[in-house]
């Protein structure tokens, strides 16, 4: 059994994945759940092709390794996400797997399951609110710094608010802990929340472009 919230989001998206095949969509961009599944082991196992995730200059290698990877029986693929990282990698330990794996693959489990033609907001433990909470407070000011805007992030469960960006005026939005970490990702569209502020710093916000 799970011993995390983020092992069980492993477990969960990857039951996902063996439900609806490789070739589903998501709501990242033109990938489908074969290219998400492949993003993920990469990710974990292949550092080097990682890199162009957020350095640029590096995204055309980091496209062909990510093609590698994906060239495999699907069974074979999903089954190695499933396993979890190797163990050289520094995820193995709680801390880091926390902080590293919690949103990412809360995320993703979700744009696998929204990208679908009907789904339901589903309601999350205490565990994986407080879990996705503390990482998006440390990633917060670099999620939106796109913003020209303050962003304050609301939890209706009992979690402080998280000050995402201190400019002024600000918005503030509200919703459940899973909505708002989806609303930071760049999933705005999905995200079932609430902005309320200045007219212009709420059209603004809507319109502006989050993640990493």
């Amino acid at each position: 059994m799970p011993s995390t919230p983020a092992q069980a989001e492993r477990q969960t998206l990857c039951d996902l994945f063996d439900e609806v095949g490789p070739d589903a969509p998501t709501l990242c961009g033109d990938w489908t759940t074969r290219d998400l599944a492949a993003h993920l082991v990469m990710r974990e196992r292949r550092p080097d092709g990682a890199v162009g995730i957020v350095f640029s200059p590096a995204a055309g290698y980091s496209n062909r390794v990510q093609a590698s990877i994906a060239d495999v029986e699907w069974d074979q693929l999903v089954e190695t996400v499933r396993s979890g990282p190797p163990i050289w990698s520094p995820t193995r330990f709680a801390a880091v797997d926390k902080l590293a794996n919690t949103v990412e693959f809360f995320v993703h489990h979700e744009d696998v399951r929204r990208a679908g033609e009907s789904w339901d907001k589903r309601e999350i433990s205490p565990e994986l609110a407080e879990g996705l909470h503390s990482a998006v407070a440390k990633l917060a000011k670099q999620l939106t710094k796109r913003s020209d805007y303050g962003i304050v992030l609301e939890p209706n469960e009992s979690l402080d608010p998280i000050v995402a960006n201190k400019s002024t005026p600000s918005v503030t939005v509200r919703g459940s802990m899973g909505e708002l970490v989806l609303f930071a990702y760049g999933r705005m569209e999905q995200a079932d929340v609430e902005l309320t502020g200045d007219d212009d710093a709420v059209e603004a916000v809507k319109n502006t472009s989050f993640g990493i």
